[in-house]
């Protein structure tokens, strides 16, 4: 029978009982995580967020009645016990920061009873993730993911802390505003005063943070929650939470330079890790180069190198039918891999098959110097010489070749340099290497839509030593844009934005938007720019993605306290759910049933 609290109050959390307290009477609540019963006495591992401690129950303590109480107990169940601190009468568990020290209980009451969980409340547990799902509010109560939360709330309350100190204002943006489609599909929300016309959720609070900054608040932050109706995968939610942030008269320096200091301070702040500063910069197309994507992971090596000029007159078709079709020909090193079996080998063929390679070219360098060579019948030695030297291949190493358009091989080989790593455990969760990466594309071709689309968003400002190009070779105009990776993971980018009105006419020119559709999807903005606007700059994390690279985790579900899955869905709450027909008559909707094929 559950019982009240009575005006019983808690004097500690678990662990802040320390060796102080030995002696003294304390008052503990939470819950059971397990019993020991060893006839006269009863062992229970009290649990709250804080961690476990042992409480010891007697009957030459407690008396018969709390005695008897105590045996009731199991896992779960909501206790409050006081009791006396002591020693621990048995072994020391070094294992627990409350190892050295046990509860000695005086007073006993069930303030909760429980059912037997659906699975252990344990660290480590291998559970179903669906399962672990539905029952939420269970698998929150496990440490690791009580830790996580708790590394958020501190990441949090270090930024804020951080922002507040380098004259930046919290303010927030509103969640129903006006669709702009262009980029990811928006979340609509229809209005019952207005039938038939609907809001949005913010993909991102990109224009009013603009236009805080055009209202003079120069300096603008905020832990803004998005919503992006995509297809979900590890690190991708269809609601998050960005670190956002906007700043007037600056440069793309002075956007790097906070940035780079408040990356120093949440580490240190909150796992205690030094980041070296000043953090590495490298331009997109050094990063496509060298590690065949705009968010490489420099925690190993194994680069891309070029050496289409080595094979362009071989007489291995494939190169040089790459070259003649205006690709290129590039390979990776796996030092040491040589002895791969040809079975491995073939798998990673397969695997770079599923990120658009035709095929894969490889050359194992046998440890007496000869190699093995799925190509080597179509080149001269002296050609295998010179691309051998090219790839800094030595005796012992494996070189793997893709041979397509630029985008494939960097895409094929990105991938594979990633994948040869994780299969030799080189991806150590525990090492933190940051890069910057500068200089993006300011657009992209988009095939499905036959136009150019802006890579990052249609206000990001060319640099200008290319406004020149903008009309010729639009292509090739770079953008004022930088990112921040970590690990392979980008967590974060932003842009000095577009303040001038020609300019940013012309970018809505090359991205086909006619002047009224410009007006109808942005004019709040354009109007704002013609009443003086600073220049400005900005940028925003993706705070889920932050925290699951500081957590150690791989996926931002486990830093997420209620998470959807793939579907977008929430396994807990069934949502989305069917609505009552009342309230889509109040909106004017009406659900139309698909038809049988």
């Amino acid at each position: 029978m559950a019982e009240s609290m009575k005006g019983l109050k808690r004097s500690h959390r678990c662990t802040e009982v320390t060796r102080e307290d030995i002696g003294s009477e304390v008052t503990l609540m939470g819950w059971v995580q397990k019993r020991r019963n060893l006839g006269s006495l009863i062992f229970v591992d009290l649990r709250d967020r804080s961690g476990l401690m042992q409480i010891v129950f007697d009957e030459n303590d407690i008396g018969t009645e709390g005695f008897e109480k105590a045996g009731k107990l199991r896992s779960e169940f909501v206790i409050a016990v006081t009791g006396r601190v002591e020693k621990r009468s048995g072994a020391v568990n070094e294992n627990l920061k409350t190892g050295e020290m046990e509860i000695r209980a005086l007073g006993l009451r069930i303030l909760s009873e429980s059912e037997t969980p659906p699975f252990p409340i344990e660290e480590g547990i291998q559970t179903k993730d669906e399962l672990r799902l539905k029952y939420r509010y269970l698998d929150l109560r496990r440490p690791n993911l009580q830790r996580n939360l708790m590394l958020r709330s501190k990441v949090a309350t270090a930024v804020r802390k951080f922002l507040d100190g380098e004259g930046f204002l919290e303010i927030e943006t509103p969640m129903l505003i006006k669709s702009t489609p262009e980029g990811a599909r928006d979340y609509l929300v229809p209005s019952r005063v207005h039938p038939g016309s609907f809001y949005a959720l913010p993909q991102s609070p990109q224009l009013f943070k603009q236009l805080l900054m055009c209202s003079g608040y120069d300096r603008y932050f905020q832990l803004a929650k998005c919503f992006r109706d995509e297809d979900l995968r590890a690190d991708r939610q269809p609601e998050f939470t960005q670190i956002d942030m906007e700043l007037s008269f600056v440069d793309i320096d002075d956007v790097i330079d906070v940035n780079e200091r408040l990356l120093a301070h949440i580490f240190k702040e909150a796992i205690g890790v030094d980041v070296p500063l000043p953090i590495p910069r490298m331009t997109w197309l050094e990063a496509m180069d060298r590690y065949g994507s705009d968010k490489p992971d420099t925690r190993f090596g194994m680069e891309l190198k070029d050496v289409s000029h080595v094979v362009e007159n071989c007489g291995f078709g494939v190169f040089t039918g790459a070259l003649k079709g205006g690709g290129s020909v590039r390979g990776i090193n796996a030092k040491g891999q040589g002895s791969m079996p040809r079975k491995k080998i073939d798998s990673l063929v397969e695997f770079a098959k599923g990120y658009g390679a035709k095929g894969l070219a490889y050359m194992a360098i046998n440890e007496d110097g000869s190699c093995k060579s799925s190509f080597a019948k179509f080149m001269t030695e002296e050609e295998l010489k010179a691309l051998t030297a090219a790839m800094e291949g030595e005796p012992g190493d494996l070189l793997l070749f893709a041979a397509d358009k630029n985008k494939v091989v960097w895409d094929v080989l990105g991938s594979l340099r990633l994948e040869i790593a994780k299969n030799l455990g080189l991806l150590h969760k525990n090492e933190y290497k940051f890069l910057w990466v500068t200089e993006f594309p300011l657009l992209e071709w988009s095939e499905d839509q036959n136009r150019f689309v802006a890579m990052h968003h249609p206000f990001t400002m060319p640099m200008e030593e290319d406004l020149d190009k903008i009309d010729t070779d639009p292509g090739a105009v770079r953008a004022k844009a930088y990112d921040i990776v970590l690990n392979g993971t980008e967590i974060g980018g932003g842009s000095v934005r577009i303040f001038q009105n020609d300019v940013q006419a012309k970018m809505f020119e090359v991205l086909g938007f006619t002047k009224e559709q410009a007006e109808d999807r942005f004019g709040f903005l354009l109007n704002a720019f013609k009443y003086g606007v600073p220049p400005h700059a900005g940028l925003a994390y993706g705070l889920d993605r932050l925290i699951m690279l500081m957590a150690e985790e791989d996926s931002i579900r486990e830093v997420i306290a209620f998470p959807k899955v793939k579907d977008a869905s929430c396994l807990m709450t069934e949502a989305p759910g069917l609505v009552d027909q009342d309230q889509l008559d109040e909106l004017g909707l009406q659900i139309k049933a698909e038809e049988e094929a």
